[in-house]
């Protein structure tokens, strides 16, 4: 049967949107759905903080529950500064409302980083000093406290979909150098897809981009098979077993 995921987009975002169709390119019943609501830079101040209300998230997630789809996911990253509670709690009013399995970025890397039971995780992002050392500490309120980690200290959102693979790559050597045996790129507007795969086997530990957790995450909520994609990296080889 064809699966249908929907995703709530972050506005100014321009990565997430093709590399989710990308990973789909060939994968016979599953289509990917966008809806969007306004983000355009990340930072700790009120107004920043202020995009991911759910008030201005769950109209998006109300258009793609009239495209009958079989899973919703937030695929941004905001919970790991604003605290793993708010994500759980949009999940649940998402499912109130729609009637389908939700999750989001957040939730989806926290749940990889514990199937594939890593030891020491590292955390590669865009975001400025503050907001990084946030991450660390909600995280570690998980259980995950970051072993190293690599950021530019950048605030505009559209500007993360900028940053070159390369650079992406050079961060995620760095912190995997410090003994981390996961790297997360944390953010849905970094193009790090692509490099899973490749910086896996070259660096022997598990890369696990935002994006591509994401839709690991979601297709098996929705009941789909996740070793379709497989070449993607370590994650689609790992059953999601949280249900």
């Amino acid at each position: 049967m064809r699966k249908r995921l929907g995703m709530i987009t972050p506005s100014s975002n321009s990565v997430l949107e093709p590399a989710t169709c990308a990973m789909l390119h060939g994968v016979d019943g599953v289509n990917a759905h966008f809806s969007r609501f306004r983000v355009t830079e990340i930072a700790l101040d009120a107004a920043a903080l202020s995009q991911f209300d759910a008030s201005v998230m769950l109209p998006a997630a109300d258009l793609l529950a009239d495209a009958k789809v079989d899973a919703i996911a937030w695929n941004g990253t905001s919970a790991s500064w604003l605290g793993i509670g708010r994500d759980r709690s949009l999940c649940e009013a998402i499912t109130a409302r729609a009637n389908v399995p939700a999750t989001t970025s957040t939730l989806a890397c926290i749940d990889a980083a514990r199937a594939l039971r890593a030891k020491c995780v590292g955390l590669v992002s865009p975001y400025t000093d503050d907001v990084q050392r946030r991450i660390a500490d909600v995280w570690a309120e998980e259980g995950i406290a970051p072993h190293a980690e690599r950021h530019l200290g950048l605030r505009d959102n559209f500007s993360f979909g900028e940053v070159a693979p390369a650079t992406i790559a050079d961060m995620i050597r760095a912190v995997a150098a410090e003994g981390a045996d996961a790297v997360v790129i944390l953010c849905t507007n970094l193009d790090g897809a692509a490099l899973a795969a490749s910086l896996e086997r070259d660096l022997d530990i598990a890369v696990l981009d935002s994006v591509a957790v994401t839709l690991w995450r979601s297709l098996s909520l929705a009941g789909g098979d996740i070793a379709a994609l497989a070449p993607w990296g370590r994650i689609f080889q790992t059953s999601a077993m949280m249900k």
